[in-house]
């Protein structure tokens, strides 16, 4: 897990903040973005194997972003995982639908989030949306 990069796109204080401390616990390198436009800002010089994603955010939604970044050669590979409180029936195959790798529901299980992140990261792209 050592040196392995996150980004974290998510507008709730607290939620970018505990999601920071647990995965920069493990050994991640973490940077954080509390819109679409902040996370587009930091794809331009930071290339994370990971993205964890909350869908709504303001202005530029997650799932909207998530196209967009799958759409575009320089980020389509990386690994996004959608990060919602949206846990309705049918919230999960929209995700898959736009490009998302799977699926972590909010608040977060911090007895679990590590692994769920380390689970992501240990498959490859094409086999992800398991």
């Amino acid at each position: 897990m050592a040196d392995e990069s996150v980004l974290i796109v998510d507008d709730n204080a607290t939620n970018l903040k505990l999601a920071k401390v647990l995965l920069s616990s493990e050994g991640y390198r973490v940077r954080t973005a509390v819109d679409a436009e902040q996370a587009l800002e930091i794809l331009a010089e930071f290339q994370p194997q990971l993205i964890l994603m909350d869908i709504q955010l303001p202005g530029m939604n997650g799932l909207e972003l998530t196209r967009r970044l799958k759409s575009d050669a320089k980020t389509r590979d990386i690994v996004i995982v959608a990060l919602t409180a949206y846990a309705m029936k049918g919230d999960n195959e929209k995700a898959i639908a736009c490009g998302c790798s799977g699926y972590i529901t909010k608040p977060i299980d911090t007895r679990r989030f590590g692994a769920d992140v380390a689970h992501y990261l240990q498959l490859p792209q094409t086999a992800a949306k398991a």
